[in-house]
């Protein structure tokens, strides 16, 4: 047993759960789910300080990684597939792995979370470097594949961090940078898809939009760099060049056209 209190399965606030009436079920979820953003604010100096030592390896050309296993290796990925096409970056850049391979990502594979050798194999696939930064995320804070990861990422010189609900747990004393976000019980006690989830969800999309807007793929409040893949986004940039150059819609879709992104297309007009 772990000498350390394991908030993620501490017993739920609430019992009876199955006598509860359906508002009445929403309504304690919502006030669960309120302490969230108070218990990530508590840990933003060391969200920044993540970011600012990201920052000048991803500016070298190292990588973003993100390791978990089942919620939590899903939400790395998640957070790693918006990055093309919200910021324009190659998908080699910021990387979500899981435990289990692709497969996982649908479908739970037994016991790959228990491999503690297995995160390494899937980072080395990548060449990974010094300028590399490998972030570990795990509710419990205890997840083997995770664990072994981070602890042999660290051996070889990478910056490492870890995001999990559990201060004190063997992943927030393995990182130089621990996130450890005390979300309290979960409504359903142990589901840690909820509260933990969401936490992770909200530290996630601050890392790397935070990140991104340091590295200069944001211009004032713009996704200027933004992949134009369908009609929506294909309309937005349009409005953003508009608003940028008060050129009328149809010049603005012109520009878009032909330089092929909001960038280019506003600084072409500005250099005219």
């Amino acid at each position: 047993m772990s000498d350390y209190k394991k908030i993620t399965e501490t017993a739920s606030l609430y019992n009876d759960l199955e006598q509860m009436n359906t508002g009445d079920i929403l309504m304690n979820i919502n006030e669960e789910d309120k302490k969230v953003a108070k218990a990530v604010n508590e840990v933003i100096p060391q969200i920044s300080k993540l970011v600012d030592e990201i920052t000048p390896r991803f500016k070298k050309g190292g990588r973003l990684f993100y390791i978990g296993a089942g919620t939590s290796g899903r939400l790395g990925i998640l957070d790693a597939s918006e990055i093309p096409p919200t910021y324009g970056l190659s998908h080699d850049r910021v990387i979500g792995l899981i435990a289990g391979g692709d497969g996982a990502i649908r479908k739970a594979v037994e016991f790959a979370e228990d491999d503690t050798e297995q995160a390494w194999k899937d980072l080395e696939v990548f060449n990974i470097n010094e300028n590399d930064t490998v972030v570990g995320i795990a509710a419990s804070g205890t997840t083997p594949y995770v664990l072994g990861g981070i602890k042999t990422a660290r051996s070889n010189g990478l910056l490492t961090a870890g995001i999990t609900n559990n201060p004190g747990s063997p992943l927030a004393n393995g990182t130089e940078i621990p996130i450890a976000i005390n979300v309290g019980p979960e409504f359903i006690t142990g589901s840690t898809r909820m509260k933990s989830g969401t936490s992770q969800k909200l530290v996630l999309n601050m890392i790397s939009t935070a990140l991104m807007i340091k590295i200069g793929r944001v211009e004032g409040n713009k996704m200027v760099n933004m992949q134009l893949n369908n009609n929506k986004l294909v309309d937005r940039g349009i409005r953003f060049i508009m608003e940028e150059t008060q050129v009328s819609e149809a010049e603005a879709g012109k520009l878009l056209k032909e330089h092929g992104s909001v960038k280019k297309a506003i600084l072409a007009w500005k250099e005219k």
